[in-house]
């Protein structure tokens, strides 16, 4: 064990400023425990600030998840927010919420890391871009998950433009053209309609079947009537949901789509309720997987072709940590415990790096809290420490929620989000620590800062 003089000597460093690092922050402030913020933009928020060098935020980007469940915990989002909010009404919550807990005035802006790198002693250096350094005890990246962009090559040759919709901000960058989105993640689907509306010809190419969930249904956000009904086995779910998802959206098939080769909620959720509206109006064409291209025509599996002057690539991102990658290791899916914990490296940590079916926000408050009493404890030398530290090393929970989640590198490491926010709670429990921030002291502030 490290000596506790050392544990007293040095702060937490936190990277990044986004949904993840505003709620390590503040659980690490809600326990008076030092640290140090940095963020190299200029402001809170992450990708949610459209104007963030680099973020992959667009207009027409909505949470997928409702509002009424996607609050930091203690932090609700406001009443006057829309069901689904869009990207302008999320960063004034995040922007709201660094102000409630006394977050801003403490985070470095405009600061990039540039490397961190462990010491001898087992703390950790930070060193910034402009070559100050920093030592820390500990190390919490929260950097995310959606800046570095996965880019597939396209077979063969072609001669049209190619773009990662990483670089896509709105449907004016459509108009005139013929486009063809590629993949049918959330962000894919909201572009391949804003196709539909501007561009002059539309077109999206998946690999494979998907379940289309509706964001409304009999009037209310989807999330909420799953939340609040009775907790029924996920064979049932899975039964139920789909027969009802069949019977509300017919056969794909009669729309170009494929038909799904996996149960439902076994891969990503496709939450979007406008795409089967364009596809019936004829706005939309839906196309199987790429084959090859030659020129500007792309040829697909089904042995139909179309000209294009765009494609966009929305085939999602890795997970880099380029200040740390050689302690995270795996680009595609770093192996933390519980989604947040270094198993070979005392005193790093993540936030954000995490595909789950759900919204994020309540999951990273729980690792944040985790991370902070962890932190505490440590610095106090109490046994739940080394309990925990040696969970860290050893436990492997199922974190799948009974699920068989579809072979892709998207689903590696993929968690079912009620399971291990369930399992973050039971693990809290036991230590005795708390799984969800407290409400601010001060509300007033959060008030005027959220009704704009």
């Amino acid at each position: 064990m490290v000596s506790e003089n050392r544990y007293d000597a040095y702060d937490t460093c936190v990277i990044g400023a986004g949904p993840a690092g505003l709620a390590v922050a503040r659980a690490l402030t809600e326990r008076d425990l030092p640290y140090t913020h940095i963020e190299r933009h200029t402001g809170p928020g992450g990708l949610w600030d459209i104007d963030n060098p680099g973020s992959p935020m667009y207009e027409s980007a909505h949470f997928i998840s409702s509002k009424t469940l996607s609050g930091f915990g203690g932090y609700p989002m406001p009443d006057h927010f829309a069901d689904y909010p869009p990207h302008r009404q999320i960063l004034s919550y995040l922007t709201s919420f660094a102000e409630a807990y006394g977050l801003r005035e403490r985070i470095e802006f405009g600061t990039e890391v540039r490397d961190v790198e462990k010491n001898a002693d087992g703390t950790w250096m930070v060193t910034r871009a402009d070559g100050r350094e920093s030592v820390h005890q500990q190390v919490v990246v929260c950097t995310g998950s959606q800046w570095n962009p996965n880019v597939p090559d396209l077979p063969g040759e072609f001669t049209g433009e190619v773009r990662h919709t990483v670089s896509y901000r709105s449907s004016d960058e459509l108009r005139g053209k013929r486009v063809l989105v590629v993949g049918a993640g959330n962000s894919g689907l909201d572009i391949a309609c804003d196709a539909a509306r501007a561009a002059d010809r539309a077109v999206i190419s998946m690999r494979r079947g998907y379940w289309f969930i509706p964001k409304h249904l009999f009037g209310r956000p989807v999330d909420t009537i799953a939340a609040g009904g009775p907790h029924l086995p996920m064979w049932l779910q899975q039964k139920l949901f789909g027969t009802l998802l069949r019977i509300i959206n017919g056969d794909p098939r009669r729309l170009g789509l494929q038909k799904p080769d996996h149960k439902l909620f076994e891969t990503h959720p496709a939450i979007n309720s406008m795409l089967l509206h364009h596809l019936q109006h004829g706005d939309i064409t839906a196309r199987p997987g790429i084959s090859r291209t030659e020129g500007r025509t792309v040829h697909f599996t089904d042995g139909s072709n179309d000209d294009f002057d765009l494609v966009l690539l929305a085939t999602g991102y890795v997970h880099k940590v380029p200040a740390a990658q050689k302690y995270f290791g795996d680009e595609q899916h770093p192996d933390l415990y519980l989604s947040s914990f270094s198993r070979e490296h005392e005193g790093l940590f993540g936030v954000g790096f995490v595909e789950t079916n759900s919204g994020a926000y309540k999951l990273f408050d729980s690792q944040a809290q985790l991370i902070a009493s962890f932190v505490q404890d440590t610095r106090g030398g109490l046994p739940t420490a080394e309990r925990f530290a040696r969970m860290i090393r050893s436990d492997r929970p199922d974190l799948t929620g009974g699920l068989r989640f579809v072979d892709s590198p998207r689903h590696t490491g993929y968690v079912h989000s009620e399971a291990i926010v369930k399992y973050l709670a039971k693990v809290a429990a036991e230590m005795g620590w708390r799984a969800e921030g407290r409400p601010p002291r001060v509300t007033s502030v959060r008030r005027e800062a959220v009704a704009s």
